[in-house]
């Protein structure tokens, strides 16, 4: 009897302890032959209640997008566009200063695919996904989709009449069924009808937000095409070329018309060939790449020293030759060469316009690169239908000259600062710290500078035409920089710079976070302990909990672990209103030893170093995986923040709550100094 008791309780404690491993969300998963060789793989998720899971849409900069990545596609399967996604809500977070997209309640996603393999027997997909309420978890859930030997029209992975097959479509990395699926008690038609009631309807590929945003942004960059030295001079030339050879008036104008349309037709065939060829889905991965964002730097920096005259890209002179004879020709085929032949005479002033624009509507996935060159061409074709439709405009255009010239300069500017932002995303992803938020700002503050001496005449690049005064606009352009440029500068001692605040790395990204010349009651330590760096508020932090603890020994310090992540919502709410409260702070500056683990760092752990988990039966590859995988086997939870007071041995302190998570000052604070009372 005793024994039975012993093992109910201890039964009992268990549960009790494991309870603490939050899963939020639940999911199932079917596959369905849409046509022969082409199948459509579908994650249904069930969210409980006030949790929310980030989409693939939300952006860089605040909390982590969804990631589907394909482990076995390589020689086996393509993608068609990229995974679609039910409906989706967006807000703003303060917090990180970006509108964040994610789901509520219910979501589903789905992916298109084509074998190229015809042996190939399964696919297997991993989500990387973020769900927050209180705390936020990061997950990673591993499926495998058996492709149906029979080519059926519809291949479910849960049927009816085959329980068992559906369980064995959806597994994740140890092997255990996913806890979505509905057991064998409540029958084959409950199941099914479980299933279908989690479906959602299919959306839009994109969140609206950034299609809208890539159309605009296109549009803008179309008129800055519009104003450099290969084609506004084309304006006047072409539209008389129209209204002069034409018969009539009527026929002049449906010519320019058309002119305009193939500009149009032939930007739009070119996102859609650059979707089409890459694959929208493979170019968003790319976009967070190390590699791909080195090669767009260097891509960028000769786009710019070309803009600025150092050299012109140009395509062969063969190819513009080869379409001025067809545009000879006339009629509607002469009308779309001669489209065509703008598009090539004019590649050295449009082409850094049109590469930059081009992967960064990829990077957003879906129809993103055809609505980029929809918006790109429809600015650049606008103004010849207008003048040919009112020909008088032509005489208030204002006469080509050095003006001209000056866009293409400033353009250059431009290319050249954004180039430093795909650098910094390198940096950052490999945690190098070669890039900083102050080095990035100094870059910043010295392009803008410069540009602004440009305005202002002060200093003169290879194409320039002599200047004896500048222009009111020149003027005006030149102050608007010199402003833009003043107001970076504080950035250098900690100022926000909301305006930018997409750009630059964040505070935390910094060789002081507290910005140069910034107080903080640690300034006087000009060396800080070896591992160790400044955090928020000034605080000491070990990012590394054998360096930390290492240094908790030689000081006699209590230890506060600080489970947290980069991309942790609640984690900077709480480091911004509680960690800087006057009773909490000293407390975390003078008596703690404070190490940061983040569960998020995706950078890769040695080979030698990597494992599976004794806990979960997960890989762990990364420092992320890694620190997770300890918060889960140590203390029996996967939430974020997560807080734990420790002695040096590595045991808690606070015996009645060992852990605290996203709480109020003042409990926080009661916590603290609970757990440090205790600390001998």
């Amino acid at each position: 009897m005793k024994k039975l008791f012993f093992l109910l309780t201890a039964f009992l404690v268990f549960t009790n302890v494991n309870s603490q491993i939050l899963d939020p969300v639940k999911w199932t998963t079917k596959i369905e032959q849409k046509s022969e060789g082409v199948f459509v793989l579908t994650f249904n998720a069930v969210i409980e209640k006030d949790w929310h899971m980030y989409s693939q849409f939300t952006p860089d900069g605040g909390p982590l997008a969804m990631e589907v990545i394909f482990k076995n596609q390589a020689g086996n399967f393509s993608l068609t566009g990229k995974a679609k996604e039910s409906k989706t809500r967006t807000a703003y977070n303060d917090i990180f200063e970006v509108n964040e997209t994610f789901f509520e309640g219910k979501a589903q996603i789905q992916q298109e695919i084509k074998l190229t393999n015809s042996k190939l027997n399964k696919v297997e997909v991993e989500l990387n996904y973020q769900v927050c309420k209180e705390v936020c978890i990061n997950q990673s859930k591993k499926f495998t989709f058996q492709i149906p030997a029979t080519k059926m029209a519809a291949v479910p992975a849960i049927k009816k009449d085959s329980i068992q097959g559906a369980a064995q479509n959806a597994k994740i990395a140890d092997g255990t069924k996913i806890d979505s699926i509905p057991t064998p008690s409540l029958g084959a038609s409950n199941v099914v009808e479980a299933v279908e009631k989690n479906a959602l309807p299919e959306t839009a590929e994109t969140a609206p937000r950034s299609v809208w945003s890539i159309f605009f942004i296109a549009f803008l960059s179309g008129f800055a095409a519009l104003l450099t030295p290969c084609v506004f001079p084309m304006i006047p030339m072409t539209v008389s070329f129209f209204t002069k050879q034409s018969k009539t008036r009527a026929k002049g104008i449906r010519n320019a018309i058309i002119y305009g349309v193939s500009i149009i037709v032939i930007y739009v065939l070119l996102g859609g060939l650059v979707t089409w060829i890459f694959g929208a889905d493979a170019l968003n991965a790319l976009s967070t790449n190390v590699w791909f964002n080195l090669l767009f730097f260097v891509l960028l920096i000769v786009f710019a020293a070309s803009f600025l005259g150092a050299f012109e890209i140009m395509l062969p002179n063969s190819w513009a030759n080869k379409v001025d004879s067809q545009a000879d020709k006339g009629g509607i085929v002469g009308i779309l060469f001669m489209a065509l032949a703008l598009a090539i005479v004019s590649f050295s002033c449009t082409g850094p316009i049109v590469g930059t624009l081009l992967v960064e509507a990829a990077s957003n996935g879906g129809i993103a690169p055809i609505v980029g060159m929809f918006g790109f061409s429809l600015a650049l074709a606008l103004p010849f239908m207008l003048f040919a439709l009112f020909p008088s405009w032509l005489n208030s255009l204002p006469k080509s000259g050095g003006w001209l010239n000056t866009v293409k300069v400033f353009l250059g500017f431009l290319e050249l600062a954004l180039a430093f932002k795909f650098l910094s995303n390198a940096d950052m992803v490999l945690q190098l710290h070669l890039l900083e938020r102050e080095v990035f700002l100094a870059i910043w503050i010295a392009i803008f500078g410069t540009l602004a001496l440009y305005l202002f005449g002060k200093i003169t690049l290879p194409h320039d035409s002599p200047l004896s005064h500048i222009s009111v606009g020149r003027l005006g352009m030149g102050l608007l920089v010199l402003t833009f440029t003043i107001y970076l500068i504080p950035g250098l001692w900690g100022a926000p710079l909301k305006i930018i605040s997409a750009f630059p790395p964040p505070m935390q990204y910094s060789e002081s976070p507290m910005g140069l010349g910034g107080s903080s009651r640690r300034d006087a330590k000009t060396d800080l302990p070896e591992g160790a760096k400044l955090g928020p508020h000034g605080l000491v932090v070990f990012e590394d909990y054998q360096s930390g603890l290492a240094y908790a020994k030689k000081v006699n310090k209590p230890i506060m672990l600080d489970f947290t992540g980069y991309a942790c919502v609640n984690c900077r709410k709480m480091e911004n209103n509680v960690w800087s409260d006057a009773t909490v702070l000293p407390i975390l500056n003078d008596q703690i030893v404070l190490i940061s683990l983040y569960v998020d760092d995706k950078r890769k752990l040695p080979k030698e170093q990597q494992f599976i988990s004794p806990t979960t039966g997960s890989e762990i590859e990364t420092i992320g995986d890694k620190w997770t995988d300890f918060m889960i086997s140590k203390y029996k939870t996967n939430t974020q923040p997560l807080y734990v007071l420790t002695d040096l041995e590595g045991n808690s302190l606070n015996t009645e709550k060992p852990t605290i998570s996203y709480v109020g000052v003042e409990e926080y604070y009661n916590w603290l100094k609970a757990g440090i009372a205790k600390f001998k």
